[in-house]
């Protein structure tokens, strides 16, 4: 898809869905050197580290590129599920940290857990780019449009219209980045995700948000769904309200009406 394409898909999905803040265009990079020339990176251009869901929310809220690596993440649970740590067993260092906040009871849940979470190898991915999709500085791998529910309806609806297969989503309420983020790519399939409490507390989302995040190849079709899906009965965002009834009322405004002359 060409630069233009994406711009243009951007500006579709935004505007045909009202969004509240701007879809991000997610590449992961096998070299911190192919990070984008303006990629604010937060260790040196704001002088702290941070989360990975902060550096999604100021690509998607301020509109900034951003670029990370291990030197500019402090989330240990994300960093470890994104293979930037010394750890060769991933998952059984984050079971070992959901049983230390007690989110298990005992590893062995907290390991069947894990088990089912998506996981970057050690190392396999030791930068990620972060811009606004209306930038289309490059041809993302993954693509996270935050919205309502209803809002993630449509785009849940025009990804079924174009592929047939219903979306899944693969909650656990924390890391849920590496499911908004990670699991499209690998997995190359829509995914829904409800933010976990980091991505609320850390990263400023609101209780209303879920996010749609979609491979990014998948791009171009979720575009023509939105335009397709249910055009035949006006289905858009906002959800139109029926109103083609008679209202109802209590006993006492009949008799209130009756009295001042209305039958």
């Amino acid at each position: 898809m060409t630069a233009d394409g994406i711009r243009e898909a951007a500006a579709f999905i935004s505007n045909e869905l009202r969004l509240r803040t701007l879809p991000v265009a997610v590449k992961f990079l096998k070299d911190e050197g192919d990070l984008p020339e303006k990629a604010k990176r937060p260790a040196t251009a704001l002088g702290k580290r941070i989360t990975i869901c902060q550096a999604v929310t100021m690509a998607r809220v301020y509109g900034w590129t951003m670029g990370v690596t291990k030197k500019d993440l402090i989330c240990v649970p994300a960093m470890i599920t994104f293979g930037m740590t010394a750890s060769s067993h991933s998952r059984v260092s984050l079971g070992k940290l959901f049983c230390d906040v007690s989110f298990h009871e005992n590893r062995e849940s907290a390991e069947k857990e894990t088990a089912a979470m998506s996981f970057l190898e050690k190392g396999e991915y030791p930068a990620l780019a972060l811009s606004p999709l209306s930038k289309g500085l490059y041809e993302p791998d993954t693509v996270a449009v935050y919205g309502n529910p209803a809002q993630v309806t449509r785009m849940i609806q025009a990804w079924v219209h174009q592929h047939g297969e219903r979306v899944t989503g693969n909650l656990g309420g924390k890391v849920e980045c590496s499911e908004y983020l990670i699991a499209p790519y690998k997995q190359a399939a829509a995914r829904v995700a409800v933010p976990g409490a980091g991505d609320r507390i850390f990263s400023m989302t609101q209780d209303d948000e879920m996010v749609f995040a979609l491979p990014g190849n998948g791009l171009e079709s979720l575009v023509q769904g939105l335009k397709e899906s249910g055009k035949k009965i006006g289905a858009k965002y906002p959800i139109t309200f029926y109103q083609n009834f008679q209202p109802e009322f209590p006993k006492q405004y009949k008799i209130a009406g009756e009295e001042v002359g209305i039958s």
